[in-house]
């Protein structure tokens, strides 16, 4: 049977390969983080577990939130290879941004960059969570795999979202003080760990205010209980 003849004006369609990478020897965030906005800056709170095929913990001491601008912080979630790539990426264009128009970025114009990266670029499914203060206040994005940005006073991604959201839900209010606001993150991440086997091995806290990023260290969460 002869072949079709192609219309010389129709696109050419390809297909995208089929990964070849081994679920079992990728090592992913299962992962707990939380981003919650006061009136004086942002708290982010993750666990600090990676996991191979999400059945056998590959590291105990992963820092799952890293400073991607002056006021800024962003959260891995997915491939530990993949969010790492993306924050690398989006720390340097934000840096390049900033130096070609001569002025700050707002957080606002960082989140869409991440959305557009997330949506266009070779990394690994992702749902990261951005928090940062501008010349508008505070904010906190949730960032998923499709490049959908959306703002909220305060979000949770990772495997263990359902469990604590319950906790945020109970808790937040408007007016929380960066203190309250870094207790009620270490709850949340405290509920999520009970039960989901993504989410262990201590808390990494980021206070994020207009003076910069400051990221801390907890073997034991219920020390800031």
């Amino acid at each position: 049977m002869n072949d079709p003849i192609r219309d010389p004006y129709e696109p050419e369609l390809g297909s995208i390969p089929a990964g070849s990478e081994d679920d079992e020897t990728v090592a992913k965030t299962g992962t707990t983080t939380v981003g919650i906005t006061t009136p004086d800056g942002v708290v982010i709170g993750t666990d600090r577990r990676a996991s191979l095929g999400g059945r056998f913990v590959s590291n105990k001491q992963v820092q799952k939130v890293e400073q991607v601008h002056p006021t800024a912080a962003l959260t891995l979630v997915g491939s530990v290879g993949g969010a790492q790539s993306f924050i690398r990426n989006l720390r340097a264009e934000a840096s390049l941004t900033e130096t070609r128009r001569d002025e700050p970025l707002s957080i606002n114009a960082l989140a869409t960059l991440a959305g557009n990266f997330a949506r266009g670029g070779p990394f690994f499914a992702i749902n990261p969570i951005l928090g940062g203060v501008d010349d508008d206040g505070s904010h906190v994005y949730s960032i998923d795999p499709a490049g959908g940005v959306m703002e909220d006073d305060y979000t949770v991604t990772g495997s263990g979202m359902q469990l604590a959201h319950g906790a945020l839900e109970r808790q937040y209010e408007d007016d929380l003080s960066m203190a309250e606001a870094k207790e009620l993150a270490a709850r949340a991440v405290n509920a999520a760990t009970e039960r989901d086997t993504g989410s262990g091995n201590g808390l990494v806290i980021a206070e994020i205010t207009d003076e910069g990023v400051d990221i801390t260290h907890h073997d034991d969460v219920t020390d800031l209980l």
